[in-house]
């Protein structure tokens, strides 16, 4: 089980987390970006699917060495389970960015490299080791890697969410926007593609059409309490905007025409 999957599980529990922004990437918060968990995949056996639940409760805690003795084991124990090396690139991430630390990095690198060796289409690894080329300023790499993930996987939505988080970071908002209409279409019940979409049209402004994405996301993962903020928050803003446009409308109605000052004649 991934870092991810215990963090769902822990929202459901009540057990508070951090909020963070979907597209504007905290790095210090590299784990708990919005998104749907991975579970282990069916090879793993109970044991080091316990060891790598137990390290992300660890991970949440904040005690990274006991976190990675956890994590460290699974994979001494199941070298091929993807979630185990996922798991340790991220914790070591979080340390290297917390501490500057360039061997942490190169280490992280190297594990989250392993976790794709064993699964292709990891998607945590993916947008992880994403996140840490563009840490370590190799933003073509960063692109690369997902396009390259999107044109092995062209019917999977998301590597084009992944895609349009970079392009959003970068400032193409644009074509931000073209991949995750593309996500959506590919998969309509992507949650974590609506909720993208939806704060992309939010900044850009589009407010009516925001809205609705966020209704989207939300009516397929209730699970998430900042959707529901989010929806509540617009609403509230959209029927405001409408007061007020019809309260000026009526004025300029009411407001008698001025009497013509020049003559006919």
């Amino acid at each position: 089980m991934t870092l991810l999957a215990v963090q769902k599980a822990a929202r459901k529990s009540g057990v508070p987390r951090r909020r963070n922004r979907f597209f504007a990437v905290n790095r210090s918060a590299l784990l708990v970006l919005a998104a749907a968990p991975l579970l282990a995949s069916t090879g793993c056996s109970w044991n080091t699917s316990g060891k790598n639940v137990l390290g992300a409760q660890l991970h949440q805690q904040g005690q990274y060495t006991a976190a990675l003795q956890q994590f460290q084991q699974v994979v001494a124990e199941d070298p091929t389970n993807p979630d185990g090396y996922y798991n340790l690139a991220a914790t070591k991430h979080r340390l290297a960015s917390q501490r500057n630390d360039e061997a942490l990095f190169r280490n992280a690198e190297a594990l989250y490299n392993q976790c794709l060796d064993h699964d292709p289409n990891h998607i945590e690894c993916h947008r992880g080791l994403a996140v840490l080329l563009m840490d370590t300023g190799r933003p073509d790499r960063a692109f690369a890697l997902i396009k390259n993930w999107a044109s092995n996987n062209p019917l999977a939505s998301e590597p084009r969410v992944e895609l349009a988080r970079l392009y959003e970071e970068a400032g193409e908002s644009g074509t931000a926007l073209k991949y995750l209409e593309d996500a959506v279409q590919l998969d309509a019940n992507n949650s974590r593609a609506w909720l993208a979409l939806a704060r992309l049209r939010e900044s850009d402004g589009d407010l009516p059409q925001a809205l609705q994405n966020y209704q989207r996301a939300l009516a397929l993962n209730n699970t998430q309490p900042m959707i529901a903020e989010r929806v509540a928050a617009l609403s509230r803003q959209i029927n405001s905007d409408l007061d007020a446009a019809r309260t000026n409308a009526n004025s300029q109605i009411a407001t008698p025409l001025p009497y013509p000052t020049t003559s006919r004649y």
